[in-house]
C-alpha cells in the first residue's frame, strides 16, 4: 500500500529529518518514546529502539535500515512483538522546488498477515498520510544549522 505527498523542500532537507534517528517519534503516528539510536544511524543494519502504545501499556519496538540511499530512499524493517514485522519503504522524488515522498508498508511476518489487504490498507492508510503530513512539516520547518558556525 502507497500514499504519498508532496513536501515544498529539497529531498536533502526531507531527509535530514529521516536521518535524525531521535526524530522518529515526531512524524511516525503510534512511535511514542525514543530509547535509543544506534551509531551509524541510518547506515544498513543500524537500528531505532523506540516504544509504540500509550503509557502505561507501551510496548518495546525496533526498527532497521535495510536499504539507503542518501537523499533517494529509506527502507526499513519495523519489528514489534507479538504482531510481527512489517517492511516500510520511503522514496524521495524532486518534483518542482520541492519533493515528492512515496511511503509504502506491507506486513512481512505475524497475525497481521492474515488480515485482507483491503483491510490492511484501510488501518495503514490515514496513519502513514498522517506520518507524511508530520515529516513534512519537519521537513518545511526545521531550522537547518549553518555550516560556518
Amino acid at each position: 500500500m502507497a500514499v504519498e505527498r508532496v513536501v515544498p523542500t529539497s529531498p536533502e532537507r526531507v531527509f535530514a529529518v529521516l536521518a535524525d534517528g531521535w526524530s522518529y517519534p515526531l512524524w511516525v503516528v503510534g512511535a511514542t518514546h525514543m530509547r535509543d539510536v544506534d551509531d551509524g544511524w541510518p547506515a544498513v543494519g543500524s537500528r531505532l529502539h523506540h516504544s509504540v502504545g500509550a503509557w502505561p501499556l507501551m510496548a518495546h519496538d525496533v526498527t532497521e535500515v535495510v536499504a539507503v540511499r542518501p537523499d533517494e530512499l529509506i527502507e526499513l524493517r519495523a519489528h514489534l512483538w507479538p504482531t510481527g514485522a512489517a517492511r516500510i519503504r520511503l522514496t524521495l522524488h524532486p518534483q518542482g522546488a520541492g519533493t515528492r515522498v512515496v511511503m509504502t508498508e506491507h506486513v512481512e511476518r505475524g497475525p497481521a498477515t492474515l488480515l485482507p489487504h483491503p483491510v490492511q490498507e484501510l488501518l495503514l492508510g490515514p496513519r502513514n498520510r498522517e506520518s507524511l503530513a508530520r515529516l513534512a512539516a519537519i521537513a518545511t520547518r526545521r531550522s537547518v544549522p549553518d555550516a560556518r558556525t
